[in-house]
C-alpha cells in the first residue's frame, strides 16, 4: 500500500482501477470550481455570495472588520483548494503514479474540515434547519473519495493474475 501512495518513480505509471482514474476527473473539476469560486477568480460569480447564500455565513450581521477578516480567510482557503485541484489536474494528465496519492491529499482536506467543525463547531445565532446544498455536496464529495482512493490502491483481478504468473 505504501508504495502505491509514495511510488519510488513519479511517471504515468497506474496501477489501480481505471475507474479510480475516471471518478477523480469530476471530483479535481469540482474541487477547481469551488477553489475557483470561493477564492474569488470567477468574475461572475462573487464570493461573498457564495458565503452567503451556499455556506450561509451570515456577514450582514457582522462588522465590517468582522466581515472582511471572514472573507479573506474563505478566499485564502479557496486559494489552497485551487492551487490542490490544479496540482490534481497535472497528476490526471502527466504523473498517474500519484493518483492514490491525490486521493489521499484531497481526503485529508475534506475530511480534515469536516473533522475541525466536529471539534469546535459553528456557533449560530439563528439554527440552520434542515440539510443545506453545502452538506450535501460535502458528504458527497466525502463518499467519492473513500471510494476512489480505495479503488486506486486496489488491483484488478487481471493484472493481479498477470503479475503472479
Amino acid at each position: 500500500m505504501f508504495s502505491r501512495l509514495f511510488p519510488k518513480q513519479i511517471d504515468n505509471t497506474y496501477k489501480g482501477y481505471a475507474l479510480a482514474i475516471w471518478l477523480l476527473v469530476p471530483l479535481v473539476l469540482v474541487k477547481l470550481l469551488m477553489g475557483l469560486n470561493v477564492a474569488g477568480f470567477n468574475p461572475w460569480i462573487s464570493n461573498r455570495y457564495i458565503a452567503q447564500s451556499v455556506d450561509r455565513i451570515p456577514l450582514d450581521t457582522f462588522s465590517a472588520e468582522a466581515a472582511s477578516t471572514v472573507m479573506f480567510m474563505f478566499a485564502a482557503w479557496g486559494l489552497a483548494l485551487f492551487v490542490l485541484s490544479l496540482l490534481g489536474v497535472v497528476v490526471l494528465i502527466r504523473y498517474r503514479a500519484m493518483i492514490p496519492l491525490m486521493y489521499l491529499l484531497l481526503a485529508i482536506e475534506q475530511f480534515g474540515r469536516r473533522g475541525i467543525l466536529t471539534i469546535s463547531p459553528i456557533e449560530r445565532a439563528v439554527e440552520i434547519q434542515g440539510i443545506t446544498d453545502a452538506l450535501l455536496i460535502n458528504w458527497g464529495l466525502m463518499a467519492a473519495l473513500a471510494i476512489g482512493f480505495a479503488l486506486s490502491l486496489a488491483t484488478p483481478a487481471k493484472a493481479a493474475r498477470t503479475n503472479v504468473a
